[in-house]
């Protein structure tokens, strides 16, 4: 099992990708997995279940912002060297349209700009089957020297 803490961002996430090391708790609460994964992108598939509907009857906002705020981050991590890690400064989200549960969706992150203490990226969460564009999304992450 491939340790984050002794490797690589980008040498990490190619291992969960393999599956040779875990998802995010997160990621299996809330029904996404990371399936894609190279320098300055991440992407994460899944469908939000009956668990997510607001009063409506559609998707709550929160499951968008968690697929979007985990691809961008681990779009962040892409950049990463051993030695760093990331925190989110500030991440935004846009809803398009409304999702219905059981709905197979993809969050696609971009990083934008890499530098010496922060990163930039965007992502957009389309519809696998139908193509639309449910959310957009954006992150500003700061790069900070990891622990121990």
């Amino acid at each position: 099992m491939t340790d984050p803490r002794q490797v690589a961002g980008l040498e990490y996430l190619r291992a969960v990708v393999a599956g040779n090391a875990p998802q995010s708790p997160m990621a299996s609460t809330i029904g996404i997995a990371l399936t894609e994964v190279s320098e300055g992108v991440a992407v994460f598939r899944g469908a939000p279940d009956g668990r997510f509907p607001n009063p409506l009857g559609v998707v709550h906002g929160g499951w968008y912002g968690t697929i979007l705020d985990s691809a961008l981050g681990c779009a962040a991590q892409t950049t990463l060297p051993l030695d760093k890690i990331y925190t989110a400064l500030e991440y935004k989200v846009n809803l398009a349209r409304a999702l219905s549960p059981d709905t197979l969706v993809e969050a696609r992150a971009e990083v934008q700009h890499a530098g010496r203490s922060t990163v930039v990226a965007r992502a957009e969460l389309r519809g696998l089957d139908d193509g639309r564009l449910y959310a957009t999304g954006s992150t500003t992450c700061i790069i900070l020297d990891a622990p121990g």
